[in-house]
């Protein structure tokens, strides 16, 4: 709990930088926190950096969340609001979470089948950098209905 303002405050950024969509604080902040109090939605991992004076301050985070599946009999570990620092960045900041993530996948008493993680389609960087940790491109593509969303006026129904 004591890191949710600095990780609301990254996945405000995220929001921002990714999709230039600015994210209604208030709720945000009550989403992150369901996270940290209720470990059945999922889990943060963040990388901390410590300063010389000893002071140390969260520089990046990642969000695990969990997909059931029924064809394999296990979770999988969606990888989300992955977010680096900007003067922390290509520092290796990622690998290193992404390596305590995969130790922690590896050592769950869960079975973990695998992870997930979708890409912003233009994010070339990502798409590269995802390929090069052995990330594979799926046949699926993401599809969604969002009820946060103020417009609902093409959903139609029969009577």
């Amino acid at each position: 709990m004591s890191d949710i303002e600095t990780i609301s405050a990254f996945n405000a950024s995220l929001a921002r930088e990714t999709e230039a969509r600015i994210l209604d604080g208030h709720l945000l902040r009550l989403g992150v926190e369901a996270i940290l109090q209720d470990p059945n939605k999922g889990w943060y991992a963040v990388a901390v950096s410590s300063s010389c004076s000893g002071q140390s301050q969260v520089v990046g985070q990642i969000l695990i969340t969990f997909e059931w599946s029924d064809w394999r009999n296990g979770n999988f570990w969606w990888l989300q609001s992955l977010y680096i620092d900007q003067q922390y960045r290509q520092q290796g900041v990622f690998r290193q979470l992404y390596d305590y993530v995969y130790g922690q996948a590896r050592e769950n008493s869960e079975k973990v089948c695998g992870f997930r993680l979708y890409v912003e389609r233009e994010n070339h960087q990502a798409h590269q950098a995802y390929a090069h940790m052995g990330f594979q491109k799926t046949p699926y593509q993401m599809h969604e209905i969002d009820f946060s969303e103020k417009q609902h006026s093409s959903h139609t129904s029969a009577s």
